[in-house]
């Protein structure tokens, strides 16, 4: 089977997201320039911030530096625009009511089949779900909002391999579709093998170490 990102256009080379010289208590201070089109996997043992870059860039956690998508800095958003623009899916993802379908509001269930998951998931409880349902269900309701940044941190790690497949090549489709681009954090070397058009290492103390994967 060819990889799964011989699917994607090739990136303009103009980014799309620019992160400059983003700084946190714990990382930084780490560039990076994506492209649409591209997977960037960032990559780097536990602890040396992968997850709290990506809420950097998501604005979920104070940071110093710039976050530009298309050349329009971040601080000429509003808070909405920022949220449907940049969909973060986090390795534990929060539910504020405990049916499914109440966190899809609009085009709920277009990729359902895709992921091994019926029409139906959309009447399930939360507290039912398994490990993997929540992560698949995750990934779901953030597509939905359409954003064109995705920051995905490990999103197949309760996954069998495959849903671990599916679930990279819906990725890799909708960032065809939508001009998009994805920061992906991931520790297996077959995924970046197969998905990633760059890998970010981040080492102790926040050095960048940028490859093509």
């Amino acid at each position: 089977m060819p990889p799964v990102r011989s699917g994607v256009a090739e990136p303009s080379g103009e980014p799309l997201l620019a992160v400059e010289s983003l700084t946190g208590p714990h990382f930084g201070p780490v560039t990076l320039n994506v492209p649409a089109g591209e997977v960037l996997v960032l990559s780097g043992a536990s602890g040396v911030g992968k997850s709290l870059i990506l809420r950097g860039i998501a604005d979920l956690d104070p940071v110093d530096g710039g976050v530009c998508v298309q050349g329009v800095a971040r601080d000429r958003y509003s808070p909405t625009e920022w949220r449907r623009l940049v969909g973060l899916l986090p390795s534990e993802s929060h539910w504020w009511s405990n049916r499914v379908g109440d966190h899809f509001p609009n085009n709920g269930g277009r990729w359902l089949e895709t992921l091994g998951l019926g029409g139906e998931a959309l009447s399930w409880t939360v507290s039912r779900l398994s490990s993997g349902e929540r992560q698949r269900l995750a990934l779901l309701r953030m597509l939905a909002i359409e954003p064109r940044i995705l920051l995905l941190d490990e999103p197949t790690a309760n996954l069998d391999p495959e849903s671990t497949r599916a679930v990279e090549s819906l990725v890799m489709q909708y960032l065809d579709e939508r001009s998009a681009c994805a920061i992906w954090v991931s520790h297996l070397q077959a995924q970046v093998d197969r998905i990633g058009s760059r890998i970010v290492q981040i080492g102790a103390g926040g050095k960048v170490s940028d490859t093509e994967a």
